[in-house]
């Protein structure tokens, strides 16, 4: 599971069950897989399943991102709040104070009903225009009262993400802070969490909308434009993305397509399908319509043993700042299914922090460069990610 190899470990969680049903860390191991795989229910019994046999605060952890998932705040924060107690018995302050911040933010919804949609609306199917902008795909949408703004659909962001001024103007109030990492120097930080009394997007409407604010903010980067963005599948939505007529489509249920390439999609707080390095490497890649390039991750290209004929550092900005050891590695190959780059030249990022905030290795990402010649289907409902050459 560490190394990102998902199928891998499920396989291997199995056996073990098999071999002794009452094992905690194996049924604890199964309902992680199966919430990755959209089973949610499922995933609920296993992990009351692993808690009979095994009492631990990793396995509440995964009790309260399963309730948090099926959008039951309450119980989310109940099983947080056990995790804690856990903790605490062994004295390790940093991880409880985020928890508890944590549950601060689950608390603060009350009755509120996060992602809340009218069940009409959930049946439509919804069609919304987009504009390329520096090769992000960016809708207009309106945030509680205020006019409509542009947002980019980040797949590559857990939750809605935006700017302290968009935050402050809008009255998206900071409720508590939360643990966030990504691409750059900075690594691990910590920024505030708020919510959304609403946000409209097209024909769709989404009540209660978590929104992580960029606060404080980062200095000394280039100007993006677009400073807010959303990611349906953050909305519990499956999403399409059709970068030949410009228009995004989310719906719970997606209608029914044929495609060219069909790759198996986990959903671990982010959209991961499989690919293949040089042949002999297996990793799981972030599918990120934030993003720009086809990346792999610097650990990733360390396992690899390529030592490149010169050196090509690269200047790249993320989420988190600069990334001095981004660098250009020619000579790779990569597979995703039928999909092959043969002796393509890859950006290699430094992702140990969001790895090691996933709780798995994070092989690469694939952004623009890869999606942007296909008609995108993300399938929450089927897991798959379905891909329609233009």
């Amino acid at each position: 599971w560490a190394a990102g190899l998902f199928v891998e470990s499920e396989a291997a969680y199995r056996d073990v069950v098999a071999a002794v049903p009452a094992h905690g860390r194996a049924r604890h191991g199964i309902a992680r897989s199966l919430a990755a795989r959209g089973r949610l229910d499922d995933a609920l019994a296993e992990i009351y399943a692993a808690l009979e046999a095994d009492d631990s605060a990793e396995n509440y952890h995964t009790l309260s991102t399963i309730y948090r998932r099926l959008r039951q705040y309450p119980a989310a924060a109940s099983s947080l709040m056990q995790y804690v107690d856990r903790l605490s018995r062994s004295g390790r302050s940093e991880k409880t104070e985020w928890a508890r911040s944590e549950i601060r933010f689950l608390r603060s919804f009350g009755d509120r009903i996060p992602f809340n949609i009218d069940e009409d609306e959930l049946a439509q199917v919804h069609t919304i225009p987009f504009e390329l902008d520096r090769d992000k795909v960016v809708i207009r949408g309106r945030i509680n009262d205020g006019d409509l703004i542009d947002l980019v659909i980040d797949t590559g962001a857990e939750q809605m993400v935006l700017s302290k001024p968009t935050a402050q103007r809008y009255g998206v109030r900071p409720i508590t802070t939360t643990l966030s990492a990504g691409v750059g120097d900075i690594g691990l930080r910590g920024l505030e969490m708020g919510r959304a009394d609403f946000i409209e997007i097209g024909s769709l409407t989404v009540r209660n909308v978590p929104a992580i604010i960029k606060n404080p903010p980062l200095s000394g980067l280039p100007d993006t434009r677009v400073e807010n963005s959303i990611s349906p599948l953050a909305f519990g939505l499956s999403t399409i993305v059709d970068y030949a007529k410009k228009e995004l489509i989310v719906s719970r249920v997606l209608p029914a397509e044929t495609a060219d390439v069909t790759l198996p999609m986990r959903f671990n707080r982010l959209a991961l399908v499989r690919g293949v390095i040089n042949d002999d490497y297996p990793k799981s890649f972030i599918v990120d319509t934030g993003g720009e390039v086809i990346s792999i991750s610097l650990a990733s290209a360390n396992s690899l043993g390529m030592v490149p004929v010169r050196h090509i550092p690269l200047q790249v900005f993320g989420t988190s700042g600069w990334d001095p050891d981004a660098f250009l590695l020619p000579g790779v190959d990569l597979v995703f299914d039928k999909i092959q780059f043969n002796n393509f030249a890859v950006v290699v990022l430094n992702l140990h922090r969001p790895s090691a905030l996933l709780g798995f290795h994070i092989g690469g990402i694939v952004g623009h460069k890869f999606l942007s010649n296909y008609r995108v289907a993300m399938d929450l409902q089927e897991s798959t990610l379905r891909l329609t050459e233009l």
